[in-house]
């Protein structure tokens, strides 16, 4: 059975959109189908009827969610919808030398998706740019044992 999967993006300068790109395209073997979604202009109605997200942002400003996501963002803190059937991920882009809000849009939406009864699936991959790492590059290794605990996860609650 083929695995549905959005990738929701919350980007300011392309590189979260890079990631999901770079996903899509690793992920796109027949047995998962993935949609890339900018985040803008979306609400929490974007989660209607449940399904599998995964949540690719960056950090802005003091620790923010970038300008395109903040409406997102600020409709699930406000609406609160019953998101029991959602199931998560989240890739949050970062910059260690701002250790205060280290990978704070991420965190931000993980909270506000756990707070509406979502379930993360599996930890968050915390990218850092300070570390000389590719972030698509990262995010695709990180990916495969991410995907292999949905599936398990989803046949569990099927």
């Amino acid at each position: 059975m083929a695995l549905d999967l959005t990738i929701l993006v919350g980007t300011m300068t392309g590189t979260a959109q890079l990631v999901a790109q770079a996903l899509e395209l690793a992920l796109d073997d027949g047995d998962a189908r993935v949609t890339v979604r900018p985040m803008d202009g979306l609400a929490a109605d974007a989660f209607a009827g449940g399904g599998l997200f995964l949540i690719c942002t960056s950090t802005y400003g003091q620790g923010d969610v970038p300008d395109n996501a903040k409406q997102l963002y600020e409709s699930l803190q406000n609406e609160r919808p019953d998101l029991a059937d959602v199931r998560y991920g989240v890739i949050a882009l970062g910059d260690r030398t701002y250790a205060d809000t280290f990978c704070n849009g991420g965190r931000r939406f993980d909270a506000a998706l756990a707070a509406c009864g979502a379930r993360r699936i599996g930890e968050i991959l915390c990218h850092d740019a300070s570390a000389g790492t590719m972030p698509e590059e990262v995010a695709e290794a990180w990916v495969g044992g991410w995907i292999a605990l949905a599936r398990e996860q989803l046949q569990l609650t099927a």
